[in-house]
């Protein structure tokens, strides 16, 4: 078994934040459900709280699916190449997205910079909005750190990863 280190228990904090962001979503939505049905109201700035929140999750979750490699692919090539083939195709597609999600990253700065600048506020209760974009933008931000770690684990230590390629070869 192999001790976890930094790298690891930051990985494994960005995993259950995104699963907390999921559960926060979904608190939101089943108590403004439950108050519109049965009392007829529903929480103030509910629509602006989702959205925002919606944002968040999808910024924390690119952050948590980085790095495992789990996420929905199409192997039609990698299957087909051998065992060095298939590890340069994995460095080849993690130092795209790393380039993508790093622009990505800027750019969202940028929208939040732009939020707070112009004191963007919610609808009912005039809450400035910045805060919930700077918290999608730290999870770009660990997604770009996340897809960092995994890029130099996959030039440097492969039997470091996480992947289920990988597992499933370290079982055979």
């Amino acid at each position: 078994m192999q001790k976890n280190n930094f790298a690891d228990r930051f990985i494994n904090t960005i995993e259950w934040l995104a699963a907390i962001f999921v559960g926060v979503v979904a608190l939101n939505i089943f108590v403004n459900v439950l108050l519109r049905k049965l009392f007829s109201t529903s929480i103030p700035d509910n629509y602006d709280f989702g959205r925002m929140l919606l944002g968040i999750l999808i910024f924390w979750g690119i952050a948590a699916t980085s790095y495992r490699g789990g996420h929905i692919t199409v192997d039609l090539i990698w299957s087909s190449v051998g065992k060095q083939g298939k590890r340069w195709i994995d460095v080849f597609a993690t130092v795209v997205l790393l380039f993508v999600v790093t622009v990505q990253t800027a750019m969202l700065f940028d929208k939040v910079r732009l939020t707070y600048v112009d004191h963007v506020l919610t609808y009912d209760m005039g809450i400035p909005t910045w805060p919930f974009y700077a918290v999608a933008w730290i999870g770009d931000v660990c997604a770009v750190i996340l897809i960092a770690i995994r890029t130099w684990r996959l030039v440097f230590k492969p039997e470091a990863l996480h992947d289920e390629h990988f597992e499933q070869k370290a079982m055979e």
